[in-house]
């Protein structure tokens, strides 16, 4: 207890003489990022957990392209869970004015088994509970349909041979999805009313889903029995298959924010170890004086770290509930991306704040303790005796190992956790020997024929060469840091935002037949559209290089889904817009059999340039030889295809014909001119999938820009701790050359030098490093492309060179104001 005590008046008289309050600031910045992140992501993911049998529907979903077996639906009534139906396919919608394509959704009594299904009378009302489905021969739509065939309640709809009364309007279903035909126009009707529409014959391209609720466990041996007896187009859907997009974009997110927070505690890590190496040289003379009165080292640990430890819990507390209250600002950022209710934040984020607190001060602070409280009591007398100098790697080595540690335990994701854990190391490595290599240099350069200020600037960094380095290397991870988030802010988040160009085609139309492409041509230019029609031909790969093709090949399940369904296939001798040859060589108009494929499928099937495949077209067989490998770029929006065949190698093969355009708001007419003229194709409008992802990805990228200032703080802070860890030792020197005899301008000369080239040196190793963990990023975490913007990260380092010296200089220019012989007593 008597320990105790004198812990807690040492750290009551380190607080008001203000050695600990960069430390404090550092460590209070570090745990509200990681606090406030933990507590949204953490919100986010149970309200997934709670809602996802709302996104489904059910609790399981047995989905395929035919009827599921009887047997699945006989073991599930056999456990006692309740079941429904859903069948969902794509068809015309017509009214004596026009016609449009919809995606029906047949259901039976009870869908959805979970979730909400709301429905209005009219447009803008608000929308109900239904409680039930469409009753036979009704059919309920949504606002978009209404609005595209100009239709209200009570009206007529024909449905194939059905005519439909509309008597609802859906204004949400929670399992709707955000796929092509999710947000094509929604009819919904009774399955009853199926077998007199005649839409479902033999080959028609539907979706059967069987949805299955009941008790958790129940449900769980309900999934273990069926996934061994599902067959060929037929899966047991979950929330990261069934709604990838929300979850998708949402780990993106996750990982976003959690690489921001991840920066900002390396930030502050730096500028802990920074602080906590300056309390050290400032306590030495105190600790040889209590070494003198027979104080043991056990006892002066003891007490040490008695006030450090006290001193972290005080701060890590109030940073848990400082980032308790900021979470409130990014859940409803985070709200209106999920759009449902946030369950009460959990107490774990805040076990994670006060254990990260703990962790950062025990590996950076610990190792300086041991060092100061191994100091001789001689020193008291002989101050030369016991200098501690930049301390040994080991010590270092402990608060290196306690922050990897950290951040891989931080980032939930292998991936990013390797990404940001080694390609620090690697930078902090490239930075201790460079810094150490250039310094050499330059000392041995000092006696070139310069300035006196200049030469006396940089004799002063060779003199002090360890803590030159850790400066060095303190302040690239800092800028580091900054510029690598500068990079993921302005660069990633960019190209995730805009991914769409303004004028991306927002209008597919597919179905187009032979014999139409002239006269669709002419109608297309005549409205001013471009034309760009490609063959598309349904194949399915049979073998590769002579072998059969199997899911049960491949472990990943979007592999099994390509085998198991058809391609669509094209031929052409001309690149597609978009398309990037990176192995082989195209085509052209070469005759032999032969095509050309995206690299993204040939990774998941394990196809290669020169590989031999095999497919089957209408009962017929078709092989040709990998002949090149294209990059597309998948977000145009652009028609693309997996594989394109050289010219003639299809021509015996059934096409129809597909192309895209973008529509602006003020043609939608020539839609009604397209489908009057011809009725059988399908003009697809892409228009709100494209505002959602905006929308979408907007949202996420402001919970990620909102989190960046924390990092920005701590950067700031770490500019402050570097400049203050020789604080003392600059202001001594000062002194005794203005004792010398020294100007005013010749030590300020010096000083600018000095604190420029740390700053050069310094800025140099950042862009460099900010280059290389981005570079990594984008391709390995983020899977993006990566093309930072040189001119701005020039500005920038221009911009830090600049605010590192003026820190600086702000530093001690209070020094050069003083008489020589006060600075002496001050730092004696």
């Amino acid at each position: 207890m008597h320990t105790l005590r004198l812990a807690f008046q040492m750290l009551r008289r380190d607080l008001r003489a203000g050695e600990l309050s960069l430390l404090g600031v550092a460590l209070f910045v570090a745990v509200l990022a990681l606090t406030s992140v933990s507590f949204v992501t953490g919100r986010v993911e149970q309200a997934l957990a709670r809602d996802a049998t709302q996104l489904l529907g059910a609790d399981a979903l047995i989905s395929a392209d035919h009827p599921v077996p009887a047997a699945i639906e006989a073991e599930a009534a056999r456990l006692g869970l309740r079941i429904a139906h859903s069948i969902t396919f794509n068809s015309m919608a017509t009214t004596e004015a026009g016609a449009q394509l919809s995606a029906v959704k047949a259901v039976d009594a009870g869908h959805p088994l979970r979730g909400s299904l709301l429905i209005a009378n009219q447009p803008g009302e608000a929308g109900r509970e239904a409680g039930r489905i469409p009753a036979a021969g009704e059919t309920w739509v949504d606002e978009q349909l209404l609005n595209a065939l100009q239709l209200k309640a009570g009206d007529t709809l024909e449905l194939g041979y059905l005519k439909l009364r509309i008597g609802a309007l859906v204004t949400y279903e929670s399992d709707r999805g955000m796929g092509f035909s999710s947000f094509s126009p929604r009819v919904l009707i009774n399955i009853a009313d199926l077998p007199a529409s005649g839409l479902l014959v033999e080959g028609s391209r539907a979706r059967y889903r069987l949805l299955v609720a009941g008790e958790l466990p129940v449900v769980k041996s309900f999934e273990a029995w069926v996934k061994p007896q599902l067959a060929r187009g037929e899966a047991l859907e979950s929330l990261d298959n069934a709604r990838p997009e929300l979850r998708n974009g949402l780990d993106r997110a996750g990982r976003f924010l959690r690489l921001t927070a991840m920066l900002a505690v390396v930030l502050a890590a730096v500028a802990i170890g920074l602080s906590a190496r300056r309390y050290l040289m400032r306590h030495l003379d105190g600790a040889a004086v209590m070494r003198c009165v027979g104080a043991r080292r056990r006892q002066l640990l003891a007490l040490y770290l008695y006030e450090f430890l006290g001193f972290a819990l005080l701060v890590s507390a109030l940073a848990c509930l400082a980032g308790f209250g900021l979470q409130a600002v990014l859940a409803e950022l985070a709200l209106a991306l999920v759009k449902t209710a946030l369950p009460a934040p959990g107490w774990l984020p805040v076990v994670h704040g006060l254990l990260v607190g703990l962790v950062l001060t025990l590996g950076f602070v610990l190792p300086q303790l041991l060092r100061l409280t191994g100091v001789p009591p001689i020193r008291a007398l002989r101050r030369e005796w016991g200098e501690m100098g930049a301390g040994s790697s080991a010590l270092w080595g402990i608060g290196a190992a306690a922050l990897a540690g950290l951040l891989l335990w931080m980032a939930g994701d292998w991936k990013l956790g390797f990404a940001v854990v080694g390609g620090f190391s690697v930078a902090i490595a490239l930075f201790v020997g460079v810094a150490w290599l250039l310094l050499g240099f330059l000392g041995r350069a000092r006696s070139m024929s310069v300035g006196w200020g200049l030469r006396y600037g940089i004799a002063a960094l060779y003199r002090r060469r360890a803590s030159s380095v850790i400066q060095v290397v303190a302040l690239s991870l800092g800028l580091a840091c900054i510029l690598l988030l500068g990079l993921v802010s302005q660069d990633l988040l960019a190209g995730w935002r805009q991914q769409q160009a303004p004028d991306a085609p927002n209008r597919f139309v597919i179905g187009i037949q032979p014999e139409q492409r002239a006269p669709l041509t002419e109608t297309l230019t005549r409205n001013g559209l471009p034309v760009s029609l490609q063959p598309m031909i349904r194949g399915r790969l049979m073998s590769i290089n002579g072998r059969a093709v199997s899911a049960k090949d491949y472990p990943e399940e979007r592999a099994r889904n390509l085998v198991e369904r058809e391609f669509n296939l094209s031929q052409g001798s001309v690149l597609p817009a978009g398309n990037s040859v990176v192995s082989g060589t195209w085509h052209g108009e070469a005759k032999e059999p032969v095509f050309s494929m995206e690299q993204g499928v040939g990774k998941t099937l394990g196809i290669a340039q020169g590989d031999q495949v095999e497919f089957q077209i209408a009962g017929q067989r078709v092989a040709g030889r990998v002949g090149s490998v294209r990059k597309l770029d998948w977000d145009s929006m652009r028609v693309n295809f997996f594989f394109i065949a050289a010219p003639s190698l299809l021509d015996a093969q059934p096409a129809s014909y597909i192309t895209s355009f973008y529509l602006a708001s003020t043609q939608t007419s020539v839609v009604r001119e397209l489908v009057a003229a011809f009725p059988n194709i399908n003009v697809i409008d892409v228009a709100a999938v494209l505002a959602q992802i905006e929308s979408f990805a907007g949202r996420l990228a402001s919970m990620v820009q909102f989190v960046f200032a924390f990092a920005l703080s701590a950067g700031i802070i770490v500019l402050l701790a570097a400049q203050q860890s020789t604080h003392d030792e600059r202001s001594y020197e000062i002194a005794i050359l203005r004792a010398l005899g020294a100007r005013n301008q010749q030590v300020r000369s010096a000083l600018l030098a000095e604190f420029a080239a740390l700053a050069g040196l310094a800025v140099l190793l950042a862009n460099l490093a900010a280059l290389g963990i981005g570079w990594g990023l984008a391709h390995y975490v983020f899977e993006m492309d990566f093309a930072p913007r040189l001119g701005l990260l020039t500005l920038s380092g221009a911009a830090a060179l600049a605010v590192i010296v003026g820190f600086g200089w702000l530093g001690v220019r209070g020094v050069l104001r003083q008489p020589a012989l006060e600075g002496i007593r001050a730092a004696g």
